[in-house]
């Protein structure tokens, strides 16, 4: 059981940071995974993940107190928007713009409906 936890923590794992730079796949939920897979399969790597600088503190403050610093929220709403952007520009089907804003606006307001970190 141990061994696939720790697969299934590293696969979310993988997810997580991939939706760091893609707009449709949520890191939060994925990151959020890991770090349940990994305390239950191993100690010794949930406490790797708790303690990376970029991850660990993003996972607790979300795991603590549901929110989401103005940093974190900005450079996602951004990044979002600007792939967003490109992919319409990109693509030349209608319903596939709309489809891609309608998905952007979506996920905009999931990451504003969380508390902002103080």
């Amino acid at each position: 059981m141990n061994y696939l936890l720790i697969v299934l923590g590293a696969v979310s794992l993988g997810f997580g940071v991939a939706g760091m730079f893609l707009p449709v796949l949520p890191t939060t939920p994925f990151l959020l995974l890991t770090a349940w897979c990994w305390l239950k399969g191993s100690p010794r790597l949930h406490a790797w993940l708790m303690s990376q600088p970029k991850l660990g503190p993003y996972i607790r403050d979300f795991q603590e107190h549901k929110c989401i610093s103005r940093k974190v929220k900005t450079i996602s709403v951004i990044t979002l928007w600007l792939t967003i952007t490109l992919s319409i520009v990109l693509v030349h089907q209608l319903w596939l713009r709309i489809l891609l804003a309608i998905i952007a606006i979506g996920v905009t307001w999931h990451i504003l409906s969380f508390k902002t970190k103080k």
